[in-house]
């Protein structure tokens, strides 16, 4: 599990870079070894056998621990060479030039380095400050301020995990030390950071489109407004809970109020950079002017000059920011050079037509059927499989289904990034829980945070449920 950019990153060992070219010469001399330990064509035992072949592989190998973008890679090897012969080994790397040689995946540096410059900054700290005054004063007011702030933070980035461990930082220290609910303070938090999941310009969003040639730009006003309601679904749910049992989160007293009063920040300072990013970025794209990897490099510009101008920006920041841009750009590269080539080979196999007539005869041809099938399949995916991992395996199948059965594949993006945001706080693999843990006092356990993020988890189902009835919800632009 990659940190995200986060300064404090979920604890799992790394491979070193100076590795990974052997790693690569391995892989590609073990795929070798199994195809040619295979005495008989794989073609000749058809493609739904060879399917499941290819996937009980695929979970043999993840179970030794070898990390997906290998697997991928590893098993695309063995069935092209096993399915089609040597002849067919530079297939692989025409699928693996086709995916990283698009201009668009740009944008997805530039927007990881604008987390990075962000989580190094005082930025969100001020932020989080300047709401201070606001928050205290309404029951209830400290939780609502941190999904606030996390709004910003979501709309100026797009990258999740360094979220919620910046939220785990700032907000669920001080809603448990002003004596909140723990499981409302931790489920706020966790929920909060998972918003970059949906807010443009999520990355999510980025992979989304690359992998299923979907308009980026088009993506990004498709999911404003639900991941608006989302969040608002998760502001009225704090505010009902605390009103019906005020012991949840207490007021203040007189003399913290008046503490903060003292303390009050720059409200210039705090709120006038996040807002100017966020419209430079989003006003960019929104009104045409920039595309999205020209309003992505525009913003590490801003981050950047509003890091100098506070006087935070300095060669120590700059380097461990980029450091942590390589690694998680790194981590997406290397899943979707593997997934690239196994989809490519299987689609060449004949697979993409058999899933097709697969789900379809499952449902019946029934679109709605179809539909739930597939989210079906994303949910549990999404449970033991990076997000990443899932899109750039699942979204080459599945949008050629949905375009063929007349659903808008800009619309099913949004729906897609709804299933991964569930996803994304479920247990037994939820990468929330893993990041706000890293940084949550010892006494917060995992099945504390699991639990704790039940009725957040209902709320996101819920808005699934919304945006697939009611479409226009993600195409209210058009």
């Amino acid at each position: 599990m990659t940190d995200l950019t986060s300064t404090k990153p979920v604890s799992r060992s790394r491979m070193p870079l100076a590795f990974v070219p052997g790693v690569f010469v391995l892989l590609l001399a073990l795929g070798w070894l199994g195809a040619e330990a295979i005495s008989f064509d794989l073609s000749s035992i058809g493609i739904g056998y060879g399917s499941l072949l290819m996937l009980v592989l695929m979970i043999a190998l993840l179970l030794t621990g070898m990390q997906l973008a290998f697997v991928t890679g590893l098993v695309a090897l063995i069935f092209t060479y096993g399915w089609f012969g040597v002849d067919a080994l530079p297939l692989v790397t025409s699928r693996i030039f086709s995916f990283v040689n698009g201009y668009v995946f740009l944008a997805v540096p530039m927007f990881v380095l604008m987390a990075a410059l962000l989580d190094r900054s005082g930025i969100a700290r001020d932020l989080f400050d300047a709401m201070k005054s606001v928050g205290r004063k309404v029951r209830g007011g400290v939780a609502v301020q941190t999904l606030l702030v996390a709004v910003v933070l979501a709309s100026m980035s797009g990258v999740i995990g360094g979220e919620t461990v910046l939220l785990g930082i700032l907000a669920l220290p001080q809603m448990l030390r002003l004596g909140y609910n723990r499981k409302l303070a931790i489920g706020t938090t966790c929920a909060g950071g998972a918003l970059g999941t949906m807010l443009p310009p999520s990355i999510v969003l980025i992979i989304y489109g690359l992998s299923a040639s979907v308009s980026i730009g088009q993506l990004f006003k498709a999911a404003f407004l639900p991941a608006f309601i989302l969040a608002m679904f998760y502001v009225g749910y704090v505010l009902i809970r605390c009103k019906l049992n005020p012991s949840l989160a207490p007021l203040p007293s007189e003399e913290e109020l008046a503490e903060d009063a003292k303390n009050r920040p720059s409200y210039f300072k705090a709120l006038f950079f996040p807002l100017l990013s966020v419209a430079i970025v989003l006003g960019s794209i929104y009104t045409g002017v920039a595309s999205v990897t020209e309003a992505s490099a525009l913003g590490v510009v801003g981050i950047a000059l509003s890091a100098w101008i506070r006087g935070e920006l300095n060669a120590t920041m700059v380097k461990e920011s980029a450091i942590a841009t390589m690694r998680t750009c790194g981590m997406i590269m290397w899943i979707g050079i593997g997934a690239s080539a196994l989809v490519g080979v299987y689609n060449l196999m004949g697979g993409i037509d058999f899933v097709e007539q697969t789900i379809l005869a499952l449902s019946g041809g029934n679109a709605t059927t179809t539909l739930l099938i597939m989210m079906a399949i994303l949910f549990v995916l999404g449970m033991f499989l990076d997000w990443v991992g899932v899109a750039l395996l699942t979204m080459p199948i599945f949008v050629p289904i949905i375009t063929g059965l007349g659903m808008d594949p800009v619309w099913f993006g949004v729906v897609f990034c709804l299933n991964m945001q569930v996803a994304f706080l479920s247990p037994p693999f939820g990468p929330a829980a893993f990041y706000l843990k890293s940084v949550a006092p010892k006494d917060i356990s995992l099945g504390e945070i699991f639990s704790s993020m039940i009725p957040f988890i209902a709320l996101q189902v819920s808005v699934l449920a919304l945006v697939i009835i009611f479409p226009e919800l993600a195409l209210w632009w058009q």
